[in-house]
């Protein structure tokens, strides 16, 4: 796992934005289409605002997922991440293939299998990720599942991960956020051929010494993206805060560093 370190978080989202890019244009180049996964939630904001911006994209030659809804959520919810991507990322680049996780559905049952069958039916060239304040993934909130094959499944979100969402700014309080979601499974996430992980700000520097230095476990779901052979981690100098003195050396000397499994 690669580790960058950046002064704050426009100039972090903007290096990004730059990897993600080049990475949707290679593979365009390489095959004729790109299929992509997107994260949600207030760290992301930068990132996104410099990737619908990149030029030589051919949007419409993109395939998206996100990663996670929350179930019952109608799409006009200010919350909600179909609101989120739509507003964001598909009306400002022209993406025309987003498979929406439709939590609100019915049945989330049928939109889980229906999802999940595009989803592996193909490889993921890149999965754009944030870490949240608990450590999760997606809705992976610890003890995550480390070990479901399913590409999608229900979870049950926990008191941290639900006050996050308030303390964003989605909510007005507790009692509003929904206590489940429709999540990727962590495996899912590792199957994407790169994953890009952009997580800013000094609420997110526990988790990120949990995840980058602790032991590789459910109870610090970010944990497992130490396993995957392609993985950028992209930190601002409040969420690197925490890390050891050796490994905040490391970046200091060099702005980016690499954390083994």
């Amino acid at each position: 796992m690669l580790l960058k370190l950046f002064r704050d978080k426009v100039s972090l989202g903007q290096a990004a934005a730059e990897q993600a890019a080049a990475a949707i244009r290679r593979a365009i180049a390489e095959r004729g289409a790109a299929r992509i996964i997107a994260a949600t939630g207030a760290s992301q904001f930068e990132f996104l605002d410099a990737l619908a911006q990149s030029s030589g994209i051919d949007w419409p030659k993109v395939e998206a997922f996100h990663l996670d809804e929350y179930v019952g959520l109608p799409v006009t919810h200010p919350a909600s991440f179909r609101k989120f991507l739509l507003e964001r990322l598909v009306r400002k680049t022209g993406i025309v293939n987003f498979h929406w996780i439709e939590g609100d559905a019915a049945d989330p049952a049928t939109v889980i299998r229906k999802v999940g069958e595009q989803l592996a039916s193909a490889t993921v060239d890149i999965a754009f990720l944030g870490i949240g304040e608990n450590g999760h993934i997606a809705f992976n909130d610890p003890p995550a599942d480390f070990t479901t094959e399913d590409p999608y499944f229900i979870v049950n979100l926990d008191g941290p991960c639900r006050r996050q969402q308030v303390g964003e700014g989605w909510f007005a309080d507790i009692s509003q956020v929904p206590t489940r979601a429709i999540s990727m499974s962590p495996r899912q996430i590792l199957k994407a051929g790169e994953l890009l992980v952009v997580v800013p700000d000094q609420r997110k520097a526990r988790a990120v010494k949990a995840c980058l230095e602790g032991e590789i476990s459910p109870m610090a779901p970010a944990s497992i993206l130490r396993r995957h052979r392609n993985a950028t981690v992209y930190l601002d100098t409040d969420s690197a805060s925490l890390l050891s003195p050796a490994l905040q050396r490391a970046l200091a000397q060099d702005s980016q560093a690499v954390v083994s499994s």
